[in-house]
């Protein structure tokens, strides 16, 4: 336990005193290193996945020949340090059709490390303006929802940066009593106000349901919308395009004031839209923190691509200090100078590339 704090100090600090300003190969590589190590020393379903692979701390250089672990592996191994002690909070994945026990898992050792990965970026992306700035939020509180990811991400921007934070549901999406209310009062209030929420819950909002019959409330000048994907379990999908149009239709902000967020109950730190420091010409383009690198796979050999083709995300982030480091997903998209444009998930059965590092997994750890 010792050593992970002592590592997960040493990253909350640099993590501080870099803010968003890029980290060179050199550095990251360093730093990535010092990560695998430990997890590989600490978390024995991962070290079964390296010996089989025959990767160790003693013979890899480089990052990206750590071994992946897909996303889906959350859903059937806990990985955790043996010494990093009882996790602060376990993460979990949206429930799916096919029942909760197939919820993916993400033990946190560290709730400090994730505020500390998560406060940078999202400032950078979202408040780039000093002081605080009121909230409403769309999303459960961490209350409600303690083991949402984006829950507890809320919660710690409210607690840095919220003159004040209205929640309007709750963790079953049903509205707040006091919601309607709330978004009367937005609508004349005298402050910028940043709704946050879901896509689901936004066509929810739109659409009136529940109770909202009014819709989303005219936003005051200076507002702006945190939007994260998500459909999981929804009758029906509607566009991005027509989702933001809709959104500035009832709110009068911009579409280029609605910022996007990219993130995953198996990352600790998140991709964002800058468009209010870039305008609507940033639009579909996603900014990873400093500690975290991304690549596109070929989805068969998981071969890495070159820059702006697409293919299978991967991603190693510093952040998941006390899980694994090194997670495969099924989405899609491009990386290009270090952004990524999302596609979206492979269409389809599971790539032959993802399924093959599963396998992988599963027969590491039976041996």
């Amino acid at each position: 336990m010792e050593a992970f704090r002592d590592l997960a100090e040493r990253l909350e600090a640099r993590f501080a005193a870099t803010g968003t300003d890029p980290w060179d190969r050199a550095t990251f590589e360093e730093w990535a290193l010092l990560v695998f190590a430990h997890q590989y020393e600490s978390c024995s379903p991962y070290r079964a996945l390296c010996d089989a692979r025959g990767v160790t701390p003693q013979n890899v250089a480089r990052w990206e020949d750590t071994p992946l672990v897909p996303a889906t592996g959350f859903k059937h191994f806990d990985f955790m340090g043996e010494g990093s002690g009882p996790p602060e909070a376990t993460f979990r994945t949206s429930g799916t059709t096919r029942g909760i026990g197939t919820r993916g898992r993400h033990h946190v050792p560290s709730l400090s490390l994730y505020r500390a990965a998560l406060l940078p970026p999202l400032e950078a992306a979202l408040l780039p303006d000093p002081g605080e700035m009121r909230m409403v939020s769309l999303i459960p509180s961490p209350e409600e929802a303690p083991d949402s990811s984006l829950s507890v991400m809320v919660g710690f921007a409210a607690e840095a940066r919220a003159s004040r934070i209205d929640w309007l549901v709750d963790t079953d999406g049903r509205w707040m009593s006091e919601s309607a209310s709330v978004l009367s009062e937005v609508a004349s209030a005298d402050e910028p106000i940043l709704l946050l929420g879901t896509a689901l819950a936004f066509v929810h909002a739109l659409e009136g349901a529940g109770g909202l019959e009014r819709g989303l409330p005219a936003l005051p000048e200076g507002s702006r919308v945190m939007e994260t994907g998500g459909f999981k379990g929804a009758r029906r999908e509607v566009s991005r395009e027509e989702l933001y149009l809709r959104i500035s239709e009832q709110t009068g902000l911009p579409t280029h004031r609605i910022v996007n967020e990219y993130g995953m109950t198996e990352l600790l730190s998140q991709l964002w839209e800058p468009v209010l420091a870039e305008g609507a010409s940033a639009t579909g383009v996603h900014v990873p923190a400093p500690w975290l690198r991304v690549r596109a796979l070929d989805p068969s050999t998981l071969a890495p691509l070159g820059e702006g083709q697409d293919g299978i995300l991967a991603f190693y982030d510093l952040a998941n200090l006390g899980s694994v480091s090194h997670v495969l997903t099924e989405d899609v998209g491009s990386v290009t100078e270090g952004r990524v444009r999302l596609r979206g998930r492979a269409p389809g059965s599971e790539p032959r590339g993802c399924s093959r590092a599963m396998d992988e997994l599963m027969s590491a750890s039976s041996r």
